[in-house]
């Protein structure tokens, strides 16, 4: 068992990655990634507000959300890649294009290795809301 130094939560492994206390904000939840994925954090929230405006942005299940009545999508950093969560219907309508990612139920690995498909995410992101948003 490991506790952590700066907030005393206890974890099974030595220096698992977590967050210490509760994030508020977008900016606050980039800020405390690892550099590798912050870029891509940046860039995401980008394609997302510019495909849909309207949505409220916010921190819902620790990760950026976006919000219109109910949630319409997510993202968050993983070790590997940027996870997008659009639910598990989208990632079956988009299934198609999703050919050359790594995918599971409502779950799209973006790996940092390769550029974000701007159009794709711009896509996913404007079905969901006209699907989802009240």
């Amino acid at each position: 068992m490991w506790k952590c130094p700066k907030c005393g939560r206890n974890f099974s492994r030595e220096g698992q990655g977590h967050y210490c206390g509760k994030i508020e904000t977008v900016d606050q939840y980039i800020r405390e990634q690892a550099e590798e994925a912050k870029p891509y954090l940046i860039e995401i929230r980008r394609m997302i507000r510019e495909a849909i405006p309207e949505a409220q942005e916010k921190i819902s299940w620790s990760m950026p959300t976006y919000w219109k009545g109910r949630n319409i999508v997510h993202f968050a950093a993983s070790k590997k890649h940027l996870g997008l969560y659009p639910g598990d219907e989208a990632t079956t309508v988009f299934a198609g294009k999703l050919a050359d990612y790594d995918v599971s139920k409502g779950t799209i690995r973006l790996p940092y290795n390769k550029p974000l498909p701007g159009e794709l995410i711009a896509e996913i992101v404007t079905w969901c809301y006209r699907r989802y948003a009240k």
